[in-house]
């Protein structure tokens, strides 16, 4: 506990490579594990390869790489209820909502200026703001631009699925090996509430037939993907009381069909959106109602639970979004990559990884060591790396995790309306809104707590330490429930 801190926080500001190489030289990495691979055990290293530096991908890479969407793709074919890409806000991080549209030539610009500045950054997606299918001839422009010029990128799309069967061949030939489908309903009854209509073929339709339609196009696509070997992710979006006990059937089915990962996302509902949905009252999910379904997926597809519901044009680590630094009017008129950044970045991560993934094995065996049934809720404040290693008042965001019989496992992320300290200030009605987001977790971890906001919490039934600051989290949630239920084990041993 309270080492000196030897983890990347500089993955939230722009990076002082030359810095991070001291560090990690430092001592950030013990001799015996420098190096070693973060691979799951029950994954082959082929896959593992390439979904290793994917921050969607894989809940591990996500601690250390960013991914980058481009706007380029603005036309859609089918109308959601959640959806209205007409708003925009700069404080707001929303699936299809962008501050600028993008040709082509001015993606590859801002892509390479973006890679010179961000060396985390490891993927290009395509996710709008309409159909990166459906509009593809400026999808595929965009990639031929990008994959020219920096070809160790990966490049993904995220599509509804309506068009997608059409264009799977050419995401083979262009090396596109993961695709993002949005399935909400296998039951087209249940998808006539989602969607009020689609355009197929040159033609509108509506209602059940509309979603029949949609649902057998997803279908195709996903099949279709998974016989050429492109990684899938599908998307499902929880609607409480329309498709939130129907996405047990979507997991069964997206699984049969090969699906990598299925990401179960909670509805974003305001009525300050403009949605179908958010004016006409429909709720989304509490976060612990987002992980009982969640819970019961578990042992279907496999599930990302580290999700942020990104942007359109999203750029940095996932949890934060650094578009507004490279609008248009801040980049060069012209620009060249270098790949100097980006190299160095990645030689200095593989070492941090390989001593976070002995940590990590430590403290899951420290966990199931102790073996009792009893599970504890942890929440951490993160900058990033891993680690325990932000200001409880400075957290936008905190990850959750569960610890218990399983180990320790990473179950989703709470976001915050505001800081509790802004402008150097806690304020206590800001605390409410902070409290309200931790439903049902037991213990806080951060690097940094006041007394008067560590009160408020202990109040709400909410225990918050600094004790673990700059540990592996991991580490410190083993540590924690070790110190937690370890004494009941010996007691009852004795």
């Amino acid at each position: 506990m309270n080492q000196p801190m030897i983890s990347l926080e500089s993955l939230l500001t722009p990076i002082d490579v030359e810095a991070l190489e001291k560090t990690a030289s430092s001592g950030g990495c013990s001799s015996s594990s420098c190096g070693s691979s973060a691979k799951p055990e029950d994954m082959d290293e082929a896959t593992w390869d390439r979904i290793k530096d994917h921050p969607c991908y894989s809940e591990e890479a996500h601690h250390y790489f960013a991914r980058m969407h481009v706007a380029v793709a603005p036309a859609c074919n089918i109308q959601c209820n959640y959806c209205n890409r007409k708003y925009d806000c700069a404080n707001e991080s929303r699936p299809g909502v962008v501050s600028e549209k993008l040709t082509p030539d001015q993606a590859m610009r801002k892509v390479v200026t973006v890679a010179n500045e961000v060396p985390q950054l490891s993927v290009l997606g395509i996710a709008g703001p309409g159909d990166a299918c459906y509009d593809w001839k400026k999808t595929k422009e965009t990639f031929a631009q990008i994959s020219a010029e920096i070809p160790d990128i990966k490049l993904c799309i995220s599509t509804n699925g309506l068009a997608l069967p059409d264009h799977v061949d050419e995401l083979a030939q262009m090396n596109v090996d993961h695709v993002t489908i949005t399935i909400n309903m296998v039951d087209p009854e249940i998808g006539a509430k989602i969607y009020p209509w689609i355009y197929y073929n040159k033609r509108r339709y509506e209602g059940v037939e509309a979603a029949k339609i949609l649902h057998e196009r997803q279908m195709l696509g996903l099949e279709m993907l998974t016989a050429r070997g492109i990684l899938t992710k599908i998307n499902s979006v929880m609607i409480p009381g329309v498709n939130d006990e129907h996405l047990l059937e979507v997991n069964k089915w997206v699984k049969e069909r090969g699906a990598f990962l299925h990401n179960v996302m909670p509805l974003i509902s305001d009525p300050a959106h403009g949605t179908h949905y958010g004016l006409t009252g429909q709720r989304g999910p509490t976060a612990m109602e987002l992980k009982a379904l969640q819970d019961k997926l578990d042992g279907g597809a496999k599930l990302m639970r580290h999700c942020r519901q990104c942007r359109a044009d999203a750029v940095g680590l996932l949890g934060e979004d650094r578009g507004q630094e490279f609008t248009l009017d801040q980049l060069p008129d012209t620009v060249t990559y270098d790949p100097a950044k980006r190299e160095a970045y990645r030689e200095v991560v593989a070492k941090e990884r390989g001593d976070h993934v002995a940590a990590k094995q430590a403290a899951v065996a420290e966990v199931k060591d102790v073996a009792v049934d009893a599970k504890l809720l942890v929440a951490v404040a993160t900058q990033g790396g891993g680690r325990v290693n932000q200001h409880f008042g400075h957290a936008k965001e905190f990850q959750v995790y569960e610890a218990g019989p399983k180990g320790i496992v990473f179950v989703g992320h709470r976001k915050v309306e505001a800081q509790y300290c802004e402008g150097g200030w806690g304020e206590d009605a800001t605390l409410d809104t902070v409290i309200a987001a931790l439903d049902g977790v037991e213990v806080v971890l951060c690097s940094k707590i006041g007394d008067c906001p560590k009160d408020m919490l202990t109040a709400a039934g909410i225990r918050a330490t600094d004790d673990y600051a700059f540990d592996y989290i991991e580490t410190a949630i083993g540590a924690l429930y070790a110190a937690e239920f370890g004494s009941e084990v010996s007691a009852a041993v004795a």
